[in-house]
């Protein structure tokens, strides 16, 4: 009886298997349907790919030296030589735009992901453990909540010092509760269904339920989460080199582009206008990339 049940288990397991790939598919292709029926969302997606390529081939893109200063075309307002203009030492605006984009993704992307792993990971064991881990875990990430996002990354710079590696622990340590409060809620509907305790009823390893089992139905609201910060993580990282506490002066960081433009603001609007418009631009493609995602990863949302 046990040799017959288990040779129609062993049969009945292989459509399943081959169907497994289909079915991925399937939500593949039902995820990429929904997200390109929202245009703006669409739209913004295809902007922060430009990005990307701005930022991995920037040192090939740029018409001129980022750090070249030209004394003979000083806050030259935007010309066909200079697209976007000159800075207060001549240096080409639009080639310190391009070589920012890797300066800014690179630091604001380090810190999400950051808070993402750790976010994840405790958001996992609080939601799955509870009792005194959970308590433990949630009323410090309510402690991290009381303060203003930007005012813990000043605190934290503060004390470390200043410079970009700082900037993105600062970054990282306040998007850590909020990845941590998400992660555990999904983990609290996770952990009771019947997949779980069927594998709990099994004998399987608390290990292998929250990796196999719960963890990959987290995975929508990590990447939801990841795209939502980046934005906000840009918005921080750019306001610290603004105030002195990122990126130095000369680097092409735009909120440093932004900090050294103000003195010349009423003379040469172009100098702060234009990064700020990048700034502006790039967060709010990251934004609507999360509102798409989060409506096409919602399985609740019709097509």
């Amino acid at each position: 009886m046990n040799n017959n049940s288990t040779i129609i288990g062993a049969g009945s397991s292989e459509p399943s298997e081959a169907l497994k790939p289909k079915r991925a598919k399937g939500r593949a292709a039902a995820f990429f349907s929904k997200f390109c029926k929202q245009r703006l969302s669409l739209a913004a997606g295809i902007f922060i790919v430009l990005l990307a390529i701005v930022a991995l081939f920037g040192p090939y893109l740029t018409p001129f030296d980022p750090n070249e200063p030209d004394y003979d075309a000083l806050m030259s307002t935007p010309s066909g030589a200079h697209w976007a203009g000159t800075d207060e030492y001549g240096r080409d605006i639009m080639s310190r735009l391009i070589a920012g984009t890797r300066l800014t993704l690179s630091v604001s992307l380090s810190a999400v992901l950051i808070a993402a792993v750790f976010g994840t990971i405790l958001g996992l064991l609080s939601g799955y453990y509870g009792g005194w881990l959970d308590r433990l875990i949630m009323r410090s990430s309510d402690v991290l909540f009381s303060f203003p996002d930007l005012l813990l990354a000043i605190g934290i710079v503060a004390i470390l010092g200043p410079g970009l590696s700082n900037v993105v622990i600062a970054v990282a340590v306040f998007g850590i509760p909020s990845f941590a409060r998400i992660i555990r809620s999904v983990t609290l509907s996770a952990k009771e269904t019947l997949f779980v305790e069927a594998a709990r009823s099994m004998g399987a390893k608390n290990g292998r339920i929250i990796w196999k089992h719960i963890f990959p139905e987290t995975v929508p609201s990590v990447i939801v989460n990841v795209t939502m910060k980046i934005g906000g993580a840009i918005l921080a990282a750019s306001s610290l080199s603004f105030l002195g506490m990122g990126a130095k002066p000369t680097e092409p960081d735009w909120g440093a582009m932004l900090s050294m433009g103000r003195d010349y603001l009423s003379i040469a609007p172009h100098i702060v206008y234009i990064p700020g418009a990048a700034i502006f631009l790039t967060v709010l493609a990251f934004n609507l990339v999360g509102d798409g995602l989060r409506d096409a990863l919602d399985p609740k949302t019709k097509n």
